[in-house]
């Protein structure tokens, strides 16, 4: 049996975040509606805030203002298990100390849809076959966890959070730890994928070419909301990341390629 995932719509309405009301904010007011199906690309240096804005999305921490709906349905209205249905995460830090086997921890991502301590069923069994076998871990499924490689772990994850049956699916660097073949599969899987999807990414260029739309911050205030080409410009970029950066379009593809320097200086390394 193939279980099919569902696309939902997402909101975001005026959300902010920092440690508490009293002190400075990480993440300023921001705002965007995301449509079924579409891919956001969260992009901006180090200490932008695109992991605070993240974790509010799947519910590790609470706005301080503003709603995020999906579907129309604010998530803070929702029961936990109700808004674990419908998001799930891969995160950049993955646990090395599980006692568990590679499909024990995908079917984690089962946990929402069982009532009590039910065992897993029919529905489940085959929903964690699927993610194994989607994310090339079927031959590891006995394997523990804690042997595995670095791209196995971040693989297992992305096949725990396919197995949770998301609507929404938040992606914090995904590609991090994966060989070239690995990271193009898991691109593919973005892709091919009936969800909405929110993934940060320092890579600009795979952000372009991947992503629908584009959310660009700046020490936590959102500088540009929409297409790749509209917000990844030059100067958007220069001025969000403090270097030189040079536009140019690739023959083949017409896509446009970034390359940056260092401000103020003749010498460049290309990214």
């Amino acid at each position: 049996m193939v279980v099919d995932l569902r696309a939902a719509s997402l909101t975001v309405d005026t959300v902010c975040w920092g440690p508490s009301a009293t002190q400075p904010m990480i993440l300023q007011p921001v705002s965007f509606q995301l449509a079924a199906g579409q891919v956001l690309g969260v992009v901006g240096a180090n200490g932008a805030g695109k992991t605070t804005l993240l974790r509010l999305l799947y519910r590790w921490a609470r706005p301080l203002g503003g709603r995020i709906m999906i579907d129309g349905q604010d998530i803070w209205q929702m029961p936990a298990r109700a808004a674990a249905r419908r998001v799930a995460a891969v995160l950049q830090e993955q646990p090395t100390d599980f006692a568990l086997t590679v499909r024990e921890v995908v079917a984690l991502g089962r946990i929402p849809h069982r009532q009590g301590f039910a065992r897993p069923g029919q529905r489940c069994n085959a929903q964690i076959d699927q993610a194994l076998l989607r994310l090339d871990l079927a031959h590891l499924e006995q394997r523990a966890f804690g042997t595995l490689s670095g791209g196995e772990r971040q693989r297992c994850m992305v096949a725990r959070a396919l197995a949770q049956e998301p609507q929404i699916l938040v992606l914090d660097e995904p590609t991090n730890h994966l060989d070239i073949r690995h990271q193009l599969e898991v691109i593919a899987l973005i892709r091919d994928l009936d969800v909405t999807i929110v993934t940060s990414l320092h890579d600009l260029n795979l952000a372009a070419e991947l992503c629908d739309d584009i959310l660009l911050l700046r020490q936590g205030q959102a500088v540009a909301f929409g297409a790749p080409g509209d917000v990844l410009t030059p100067a958007r970029v220069s001025d969000a990341f403090d270097v030189g950066v040079h536009a140019e379009q690739l023959s083949l593809s017409g896509r446009q390629h970034l390359t940056y320097h260092l401000a103020n200086t003749d010498t460049g390394y290309l990214k």
